[in-house]
């Protein structure tokens, strides 16, 4: 049964994981406990014209995806474009 070895560096870790299978040494390893955290959401009201949400609804469709997800996607796309850093003043 093969062992695996103590690595000196990630780089030499690197070099075995290249040329050995990890399937040799399943009994060695222990599943990984990772856990996924939302980050917290706010729910908001907003009132559209009856035009603007039909408009609105029938976009999502045409992208398969539904009208709620499609405003967050583009409110999120505009912030992302519109926030800028505070930029730091040099004396």
């Amino acid at each position: 049964m093969n062992k695996i070895p103590k690595f000196k560096s990630l780089e030499e870790e690197r070099k075995f994981w290249d040329t050995h299978d990890s399937t040799e040494f399943l009994d060695e390893l222990k599943p990984a406990k990772i856990k996924f955290v939302r980050p917290k959401k706010k729910l908001v009201s907003l009132r559209l014209d009856t035009p603007q949400l039909a408009c609105l609804k029938e976009i999502a469709a045409e992208r398969g995806i539904g009208y709620l997800t499609l405003m967050r996607m583009w409110i999120i796309e505009r912030l992302t474009r519109e926030h800028r850093p505070a930029h730091t003043h040099h004396s």
